[in-house]
């Protein structure tokens, strides 16, 4: 059986929305279906997440989930989980199945309630979480170079949005992204939220520079809400760029792994068994970067 890392290399390759309402009303039914995306974790722990006070960059307070399974003999990672929703809908809730699995393995980590209605406020939030745990990284015990980002759908990009700022302090080290939202150019609904200029610098595909942190993409080929040409093309720009970036494509699937034929933007209905492999890359992809100690 080929190890890890020869898994990893040899899958290395290489929107607009409708009305506001439409958009909502979808966002919000995803809450019933969100904690199905992380389905792999079939028996949840008794780990509870404590909740601590963030302090944004424009002075508004919101909360983190933090799991933490324990002490640890040396320092471990951390990951940062943003949820989706289409930056309106959605809470820390929707992952936290992953920030379980994720602690579980020996991770600390921190699930994000960040603003919703405003990208440039959920962005904020999401850079300082990251400055928020590479401040406390003693006590917390962790090692404050192996801070990552894990994103589904809108968090994606929060996820790159941050790796992308010029506040080194902020950025993660190293990127998931689950059917993420990361080319904003085609997409309508980002630029109605937040304006045009705001489309320019958040954007993650029009943004990318060399010195981006190893990335990871997982997403269906049919995805209609986040469409798949537009991780090819971000994850090609990477690579084109001199950075890291691995793009697993699960064939007949769309969006967070609804089997084709499905509405996988009204009613998305992850598989089981898809989101299992997903969860399973991610761990691999994280555990082969030192995230477990």
């Amino acid at each position: 059986m080929p190890s890890t890392d020869q898994r990893l290399r040899d899958i290395v390759n290489y929107t607009p929305r409708g009305r506001m309402l439409a958009n909502v009303t979808r966002a919000c039914a995803l809450a019933a279906l969100c904690l199905l995306f992380a389905t792999e974790v079939t028996a949840q722990s008794a780990l509870a997440p404590r909740i601590e006070h963030i302090d944004s960059e424009d002075g508004a307070t919101f909360d983190a989930h933090v799991f933490d399974a324990g002490a640890q003999a040396r320092r471990r990672g951390a990951v940062v989980l943003l949820h989706g929703g289409g930056w309106v809908a959605g809470d820390a809730t929707w992952v936290y199945p992953r920030a379980r699995r994720f602690a579980e393995l020996g991770m600390l980590t921190v699930a994000v309630d960040y603003r919703l209605g405003n990208p440039r406020f959920a962005t904020a939030d999401a850079r300082s979480v990251i400055r928020w745990l590479r401040a406390h990284a003693a006590e917390l015990n962790i090692d404050p170079n192996r801070i990552a980002a894990y994103g589904v759908s809108a968090g994606g990009q929060l996820s790159v949005s941050a790796a992308q700022g010029a506040d080194e302090s902020a950025r993660p080290n190293a990127i998931v992204l689950v059917s993420p939202a990361v080319d904003l150019e085609r997409d309508g609904w980002f630029a109605r939220l937040a304006g045009e200029e705001a489309v320019r610098e958040l954007s993650p595909l029009t943004n990318v520079r060399p010195g981006l942190p190893p990335t990871l993409i997982l997403q269906g080929d049919v995805d209609s809400e986040t469409p798949l040409p537009g991780a090819r093309q971000f994850c090609a720009a990477m690579q084109a760029n001199g950075d890291r970036c691995v793009l697993k494509v699960y064939q007949g699937y769309g969006h967070l792994f609804t089997p084709a034929g499905i509405n996988d933007r009204e009613t998305p209905q992850p598989d089981a068994a898809i989101s299992a492999q997903a969860g399973a890359f991610a761990e691999a992809f994280l555990l082969n970067l030192g995230y477990a100690p």
